[in-house]
């Protein structure tokens, strides 16, 4: 059953735990969505994972529509859902209608997320009107690394969790159908989650969130430029990797790959009458 918004709201209101992960090409996505995943994000942390930035402020969004759209092709059950990149959205109300808009048409995917709490609502709501679902994102907002001063937990002060409670009302009053809280304190994030009406998803904000999402490339150990703390590794994936890399680089080199059952035949006959 293709998983949508309406399946995501259902999950919450029967306590079912809701579970995503990243993907940025069709081999992987089609991977994470037969293995049940229920969300697939396209988030632009591939700036980091896969093209190799320090943060996620260089990606554009020919970037995310290009590996949105190989994402979607890979995923038929998975809710597909699209990053909108740095200054995408943030410019103007249009410019976010129309981003968000490019975003759908040329990936086929099911909907956007964007990051930002009360001074985004007015974008959060025109795209909604526009009939394009919106995943809300508040925390840790990584396009906001820089005024931020680097990648720190968010809503540890009486101020700072005030504002994140008073933006999580907000961002389901403008329309958005689920809330990604990142690197937030657990019993924080657990008093947001039982306050809202839609579902929210954690990364870093511990397990009493609605459903939990990571990166692909760190839960497989994949990413080794650094490791946050919430991160927990399923599989050396890496090291695996890695060590068919060299196996693959030493049987090129002595000779032994490829073996005859690695090549095809042609008659003798045939290669006598070649001149």
């Amino acid at each position: 059953m293709k998983n949508t918004v309406t399946t995501f709201q259902a999950m919450k209101e029967k306590n079912e735990k809701i579970s995503m992960l990243t993907a940025y090409d069709y081999s992987t996505a089609k991977l994470e969505d037969e293995a049940g995943i229920n969300g697939i994000l396209v988030g632009d942390s591939l700036g980091n994972v896969v093209l190799g930035y320090d943060n996620t402020i260089p990606v554009t969004v020919d970037d995310m529509i290009h590996h949105g759209a190989a994402v979607a092709r890979g995923a038929a059950n998975s809710l597909v859902v699209v990053d909108m990149p740095f200054m995408s959205y943030q410019t103007s109300v249009y410019d976010a209608v129309v981003n968000a808009g490019r975003i759908m048409k040329e990936t086929r995917c099911d909907c956007v997320k964007l990051e930002g709490g009360q001074s985004m609502c007015p974008q959060i709501k025109a795209i909604t009107d526009a009939s394009i679902p919106v995943m809300a994102h508040l925390g840790l907002t990584p396009q906001s690394v820089n005024a931020f001063g680097g990648f720190k937990v968010q809503g540890k002060t009486l101020e700072a969790a005030q504002k994140l409670l008073d933006d999580a009302k907000a961002v389901q009053e403008a329309g958005a159908f689920a809330l990604v809280l990142e690197c937030v304190p657990e019993k924080l994030a657990r008093k947001i989650t039982e306050m809202l009406t839609i579902p929210t998803i954690g990364i870093g904000a511990g397990a009493g969130c609605d459903g939990q999402i990571l990166v692909y490339a760190d839960m497989l150990s994949m990413f080794s430029d650094f490791a946050p703390k919430f991160v927990k590794s399923f599989a050396n994936v890496g090291e695996i990797m890695t060590k068919a890399f060299k196996d693959y680089d030493a049987e090129v080199k002595d000779a032994s790959f490829p073996a005859a059952e690695h090549t095809f035949k042609i008659d003798e006959e045939v290669l006598d009458k070649l001149y």
